[in-house]
C-alpha cells in the first residue's frame, strides 16, 4: 500500500541545501546539514564512536570525515581496488566490539584468475591510517565483466558476519549451490566459517551460503531489536524487492521475479514459485535502484520509529516503509533534492546520514526540524 507522497521540495533549493530549510513528512519534519562534500561516487558511511565517520568512494579511497566536517586524505593501509564499472571500493562496517579492537569491514572489487570478484578485507583502523589488513573472504567463482557485485555487509546479533553478493549479470549462478554469486553468506568476524551455517556438510554446495536466488543485493540490514536480516536487491526492469531473509532460504531468481528483461522480453511467467520465499515488497513496473537500507532507532524521529528507510538511485528519493511484524504495510516516498541516494545510516540518537552518488558526492544528515 503506498501511502500519500509529502510535499515536493521547491525547486529553488541547491544541489546540496542549506539547513535552514524544512523538508516535511507524513510523520518527521527535518533540516539537512551537510556533513561532507567533494567526494568522487562515496559508495558508503559508517559512524565511529569518536564522533567521526568512514566514507569509501568507489574509484578506491577511503577518508574520514571529522567531527568538525574536515575530510581527510586517503587513507593509508586501503586494500587496492579495481575500480570497473559498478565495481571498486564499495561497503564498509566495523567490528560490533570496534572500541575494543578496532577492527573495520571493507567490501571491494579484486582480480585475479578469471575475472574480478567481492572480497571482503578485515583492517584495524589506528588513527588516521589503516593496518594488518587481511582479505578474509572473496567471492568464486570470478567472473570477467563489471556488473552486479553486491557487497553489503552487516552484523548480527549472533556476532556474525552477512554479506550479501549479486549474479554478476549471469542469472543462473544465483540457483548454483557450488557459486557464491548471487548469494548472501554468513561468517565468522575472522572469516571462518560457522558450523552451524545451513549447507555445511551437503556435497556440491559452499558452506559459505545462507541464503541463495538473489539477483543483486544493494541493502543489508539487521534488526536491532529481533535480530531478523532484512535484505533488498535490484530487479530487472521492474521487480526491485525487500525480503527477510531465512536461513537456507531460496529467494527464487530467476525461477521467479517481478521484473522482466530491459526491452520487456519475458524472463518467467513465475512470481511465485513452491519451496521458495516470496518478497514482502515489490517495486514496479518501474525500478526504483534501491541502494542502502536501515531501520531508524534512537530519539530524533519518534514517528518513524521502527520504519525502514531505502534510498535510491534511480528515483532520487528517500523510502520510509512501515512494518507490523513481518509485513510491510505502507510507504512514503520523500524527494531528495534531485539526488541519486547510494547509502542511508542511522546514528545511535536517531538522526539519518545519506550519501550522495555523484562526481561530487555528498554526505548529509537529517536532523529533526
Amino acid at each position: 500500500m503506498i501511502r500519500g507522497a509529502v510535499l515536493a521540495v521547491a525547486a529553488s533549493l541547491a544541489a546540496y541545501p542549506a539547513g535552514a530549510e524544512v523538508v516535511r513528512t507524513e510523520r518527521a519534519a527535518f533540516r539537512v546539514t551537510v556533513l561532507a562534500q567533494g567526494l568522487e561516487h562515496p559508495w558508503a558511511v559508517a559512524p565511529l564512536p569518536d564522533g567521526r565517520l568512514i566514507v569509501t568512494e568507489r574509484p578506491g579511497r577511503v577518508r574520514l570525515v571529522g567531527a568538525d566536517g574536515r575530510l581527510s586524505p586517503p587513507l593509508p593501509g586501503t586494500p587496492a581496488t579495481v575500480a570497473n564499472r559498478q565495481g571498486g571500493m564499495l561497503d564498509v562496517v566495523l567490528h560490533p566490539r570496534f572500541a575494543e579492537n578496532g577492527l573495520v569491514y571493507l567490501c571491494h572489487v579484486t582480480e585475479g584468475e578469471g575475472g574480478t570478484s567481492s572480497t571482503i578485507t578485515r583492517l584495524r583502523l589506528e588513527g588516521e591510517r589503516f593496518t594488518a589488513p587481511e582479505a578474509i573472504f572473496s567471492v568464486t567463482p570470478r567472473v570477467g565483466n563489471g556488473f552486479h557485485f553486491g557487497c553489503r555487509m552487516a552484523f548480527g546479533l549472533d556476532g556474525m558476519l552477512y554479506a550479501g553478493f549479486g549474479d554478476r549479470f549471469q542469472m543462473e549462478r544465483a540457483q548454483d549451490l557450488a557459486d557464491l554469486n548471487g548469494k548472501i553468506i554468513r561468517l565468522a568476524d575472522d572469516g571462518s566459517i560457522p558450523r552451524d551455517n545451513p549447507f555445511v556438510g551437503r556435497a556440491g554446495a559452499r558452506p559459505e551460503i545462507w541464503s541463495y536466488g538473489h539477483r543483486n543485493i544493494q541493502g543489508l540490514l539487521v534488526d536491532p531489536e529481533t535480530g531478523s536480516l532484512w535484505s533488498h536487491e535490484h530487479g530487472p526492469q521492474g521487480g526491485d524487492e525487500v525480503n527477510l531473509i531465512r536461513r537456507g532460504a531460496n529467494y527464487g531468481w530467476p525461477r521467479a521475479t517481478h521484473g522482466v528483461n530491459y526491452g520487456g522480453s519475458v524472463i518467467t511467467e513465475h512470481r511465485s514459485l513452491p519451496g521458495m520465499e516470496d518478497p514482502l515488497k515489490v517495486w514496479g513496473p518501474t525500478s526504483i535502484a534501491p541502494s542502502g537500507f536501515a531501520v531508524v532507532t534512537g530519539a530524533a524521529f519518534p514517528g518513524w520509529r521502527g520504519d525502514l528507510l531505502v534510498g535510491a538511485l534511480r528515483a532520487r528519493a528517500l523510502f520510509r516503509l512501515t512494518r507490523e511484524g513481518e509485513r510491510i504495510v505502507a510507504e512514503e516516498r520523500i524527494p531528495m533534492f534531485g539526488e541519486r541516494i547510494r547509502d542511508v545510516r542511522v546514528l545511535p540518537d536517531g538522526r539519518v546520514l545519506v550519501v550522495t552518488d555523484s562526481r561530487d558526492g555528498a554526505i548529509w544528515r537529517l536532523d529533526p526540524a
